[in-house]
């Protein structure tokens, strides 16, 4: 089979990236507590950086999903019977074939569409899956899906929308359940939506799984700063920091924090602004929020959604959750 044309990869963002990086640096480290958004540790070296971290022996979520994804691929597919296949954050081609090659085994795949704020990633992720699959229509956009789904190419048939890995934890509950309203609408009214949940668990578990001993997610949260640094004329000096992962059992959440070693005083020019740090004063960097199927079938139900569908992997760890649109009359 002849090999197709280069992947269009339409750019969402502004010029430059993700703008909304200076208003939420500034916003961010003037609250008390300090914090800032996880959508920014993606960079080039930030995507890279978090590949590696899903190869560790203590990040379980990546396996786990992969064990779904292989033993019941062909079920899920089944369930979703999808001609147009919509990834968000889709930086890597390994779980984008999960998903992919069972869904052109049932004949009706037609089009995979990738979505991610990192242009690189996203454009390696495609073209691998471009020469796999040359017989399917690759496309990609850079873009915020907090922001910009609306602006997404419509559905080709049916259309399935993938949001993988548990990065749906990554938000607090208001905001995860309008962008899982976003999602469904996304998926349309014939639509299916599939997740991906990390169960609730022994919290060392957990915590080890954000805070291993080979120090690769140490380099992930402080590679932030440097991204600060670079986009924003930031003098922060990583060495100052020390990565910090804990259990918040209230929220039932893992938080990544970074501690200030010392008081310091940092500068931001592109911002004309300065921050002091005292002593152990922390930045918030992530929030990643576990699960039970009860608040997973809440969440959806916010979103005017039920499950259809419900994998786990064999320990019972991590789950996929297939949805579709409630009907009219129980919403």
């Amino acid at each position: 089979m002849t090999l197709s044309a280069e992947p269009v990869i339409e750019v969402l963002l502004p010029a430059g990236g993700d703008r909304t990086l200076p208003q939420d640096t500034r916003i961010g480290l003037s609250a008390d507590p300090k914090s800032i958004p996880p959508k920014h540790f993606y960079d080039e070296v930030g995507s890279e950086l978090f590949e590696q971290i899903t190869e560790l022996p203590s990040y379980y979520p990546t396996r786990a999903e992969r064990e779904i994804l292989i033993s019941r691929g062909a079920e899920l597919a089944a369930l979703t019977e999808t001609s147009d296949l919509v990834e968000l954050g889709s930086g890597s081609a390994d779980k984008a074939l999960l998903l992919i090659e069972p869904m052109l085994a049932t004949g009706g795949l037609q089009r995979y569409l990738g979505v991610d704020v990192s242009e690189s990633a996203l454009r390696s992720a495609l073209k691998t899956i471009n020469s796999i699959h040359p017989e399917l229509q690759v496309r990609g956009a850079v873009a915020d899906m907090t922001r910009q789904l609306a602006a997404l190419p419509p559905a080709v048939g049916r259309r399935s929308v993938a949001l993988l890995g548990g990065t749906v934890g990554n938000f607090p509950e208001q905001p995860r359940r309008r962008l899982l309203k976003a999602i469904a609408d996304l998926a349309g009214p014939d639509g299916r939506v599939i997740i991906g949940f990390d169960k609730v668990k022994d919290p060392a578990i957990l915590v080890a799984a954000y805070d291993e001993p080979e120090g690769v997610t140490a380099r992930f949260n402080l590679n932030l700063l440097t991204i600060i640094n670079r986009e924003l004329g930031a003098d922060f000096n990583p060495a100052d920091f020390e990565h910090v992962a804990l259990w918040n059992e209230d929220e039932e959440w893992i938080e990544m924090r970074l501690r200030a070693r010392r008081p310091i005083s940092v500068a931001i020019d592109g911002l004309g602004v300065s921050f002091e740090f005292a002593a152990g004063e922390e930045i918030l960097t992530e929030t990643s929020a576990k699960f039970t199927r009860q608040s997973v079938s809440d969440d959806l139900t916010s979103a005017g959604m039920e499950i259809c569908g419900w994998f786990e992997d064999s320990e019972s760890r991590f789950a996929l959750a297939v949805a579709k649109p409630m009907p009219a009359a129980a919403q």
